[in-house]
C-alpha cells in the first residue's frame, strides 16, 4: 500500500488530513458493503482545474491587508501543487462586481460623454492588486488558466446609463467587442494570457444594488457571432468564448445561443444557484464538441452549519464533474470578517470566501471551502482525464487519470451512517474500510 496517498475529512476537527492505510477504520463485513469500481478504459472530459476568483475585494484583502510573509504563505497554500492545493483556474470579473470597493469599469467617463474610440480605456485599477496576485499565482503554478467575465459594460454603453441595470445599447455592440479585445491585449502586455471570456455574468439576473445587465439569448448570440468572435479573429486572439454563465435552471438559454451562434461559441459556463448539474450534461449531449465549465458557486450563511455546508461543496462538486465539466470554480478567494468588502449600496453580504482575512486583527483563516476544494484540486492535475467510477446517492464518487498515469478517486459518504466501502481499480481491491457519515476521502494511487 506504499503507492497510496490518502486524505480524509471527517468532521470540522479533521479537514483534509493525510492518513496512512492502517489509520483507516477497517471494514471486515460484506453486509451493506458498497463497491466503488474504477474503469480507466472508459474516459470522459479532460480537466482544466479548480479555483476561485480574485475579485477586487479578494485581491485587496490578500495584497494590502495581509503582510508580505502571510501573503507569500497563503499564495503557496493556494497555488503550489506540493506545498499547497494547486489551484489552477482563476475566473475574474472584468471591472466591478458585487465584491468590489467601488463601481468601476475600464472606460469610466463623465456622464453624458461617449468614447467610441476607447481612447480612455485603462486597466490601471487592476494593476494595484489584481494583476500582481495573478502574476504571483502563475509563478507558483504556470498551468493556471485565466477566465474573465464582466458584470457590466461601462455605464455609457448601456440603456440605463449606469453599471446597474439596463441592456447593451445596439449602437455599442461593436465598441463593446473592442473593449474585450483591449482588455485581453492589456493583460497580455502584463504577461497574462486570458484563456476564455464570457459575454456577461448571469445574463438573466439584473440586480438593483450592484453591477449587472440583462442580455437575452438572442442578443448574446448576436453579440458573440457578429461582433465578439469577428473582433477576436481580426486581432489574432485565440481566447475562447463561453456563453451563458448562469444557473442550471435555464438550459434553454445556452441551447438557443449555440443554435444561433454555433462555431463562434467554444463552450458553456454554469453557476449553481438554481437547477441541477444534470443540465450541463443535457446541453453537452446536444453539443458534444462544446466545452463545459462551472465558473461560479459561493458558499455562505444560507447554509450556516458546518456539515451541510461542507457536504454541499463535496456533493455538488462531484456531480458537477460527473456532468462533463472541465473546471470547478468557487467564488471569492478571500472575504473579510463581515463577508466583504462590497460595493457601496449593496448592504450586508452572506457569502463566504475560500479564506477569511480579518481587517481588524489581520488574522487569516481557511474556511471549509478551502478544504473541500482541496479534495479535488490537490491531486487532480490539469490535463487529467475523468474516468468511469460507480456512484450512487450514498457513496458519491468521481475518478481521474493524471498524465503520469496516477489514479485519483474522490469519495463522499452522503448518508447519515457509517458505510463500508470497497474500492476496486482494474479488478484489484485497493481499499476496504468504513467511511464515516458525511465524510470525504481522496485516494491517489501511483
Amino acid at each position: 500500500m506504499q503507492d497510496l496517498i490518502i486524505y480524509q475529512s471527517n468532521g470540522e476537527q479533521e479537514l483534509f488530513v493525510q492518513k496512512e492505510v492502517q489509520q483507516l477504520e477497517s471494514c471486515h463485513t460484506t453486509d451493506d458493503l458498497i463497491v466503488v469500481t474504477i474503469d480507466e478504459a472508459q474516459t470522459y472530459q479532460e480537466i482544466d482545474g479548480f479555483g476561485a476568483s480574485f475579485t477586487d475585494s479578494s485581491a485587496y484583502l490578500i495584497h494590502q491587508i495581509l503582510d508580505k510573509e502571510q501573503r507569500t504563505e497563503l499564495m503557496e497554500q493556494l497555488f503550489h501543487a506540493e506545498k499547497g492545493i494547486g489551484l489552477s483556474v482563476l475566473r475574474n470579473p472584468m471591472g466591478a462586481s458585487d465584491f468590489a470597493r467601488e463601481m468601476y469599469s475600464y472606460n469610466d467617463i463623465p456622464e453624458g460623454e461617449t468614447d467610441f474610440q476607447l481612447e480612455r480605456f485603462t486597466v490601471a485599477h487592476d494593476i494595484d492588486d489584481i494583476i500582481p496576485l495573478l502574476k504571483e499565482a502563475l509563478s507558483l503554478n504556470p498551468e493556471i488558466k485565466l477566465m474573465a467575465s464582466p458584470w457590466s459594460p461601462p455605464a455609457w454603453m448601456k440603456t440605463s446609463g449606469s453599471m446597474i441595470g439596463g441592456e447593451l445599447k445596439e449602437e455599442c455592440y461593436e465598441v463593446y467587442a473592442e473593449y474585450f479585445v483591449k482588455y485581453i491585449q492589456a493583460y497580455s502586455e502584463q504577461g497574462l494570457s486570458i484563456y476564455a471570456v464570457t459575454p456577461q455574468n448571469e445574463a438573466l439576473y439584473v440586480p438593483g444594488h450592484y453591477p449587472g445587465m440583462l442580455m437575452l439569448p438572442e442578443k448574446q448570440a448576436d453579440f458573440i457571432k457578429n461582433y465578439l468572435k469577428p473582433n477576436f479573429l481580426n486581432f489574432g486572439l485565440d481566447t475562447k468564448i463561453f456563453c451563458y454563465d448562469h444557473n442550471w435552471d435555464r438550459p434553454d438559454f445556452p441551447l438557443a445561443v449555440l443554435d444561433d451562434a454555433g462555431d463562434a461559441v467554444d463552450g458553456v459556463a454554469w453557476h449553481w444557484y438554481g437547477g441541477k448539474p444534470v443540465a450541463q450534461h443535457q446541453v453537452h449531449m446536444a453539443y458534444p464538441d462544446k466545452e463545459v465549465h462551472f465558473t461560479e458557486g459561493s458558499g455562505g450563511e444560507w447554509i450556516p452549519a458546518f456539515e451541510p455546508a461542507f457536504s454541499n461543496v463535496l456533493r455538488t462538486g462531484i456531480e458537477i464533474l460527473r456532468n462533463d465539466s472541465k473546471s470547478f470554480v468557487l467564488w471569492n478567494m478571500a472575504l473579510d470578517e463581515e463577508n466583504g468588502p462590497v460595493v457601496p449600496g449593496f448592504g450586508r453580504s452572506t457569502c463566504r470566501g475560500i479564506v477569511t482575512v480579518d481587517q481588524q486583527t489581520k488574522e487569516l483563516t481557511f474556511t471549509l471551502d478551502y478544504y473541500a476544494l482541496a479534495h479535488f484540486s490537490k491531486f487532480v492535475r490539469p490535463k487529467a482525464v475523468r474516468i468511469a467510477s460507480s456512484s450512487d446517492e450514498i457513496i458519491r464518487s468521481v475518478a481521474f487519470k493524471n498524465i503520469d498515469d496516477s489514479i485519483v478517486t474522490i469519495l463522499f459518504n452522503d448518508s447519515d451512517e457509517m458505510q463500508g466501502v470497497q474500492l476496486i481499480q482494474q479488478g484489484t481491491e485497493i481499499l476496504k474500510y468504513n467511511l464515516a457519515a458525511k465524510s470525504a476521502m481522496t485516494i491517489l494511487k501511483k
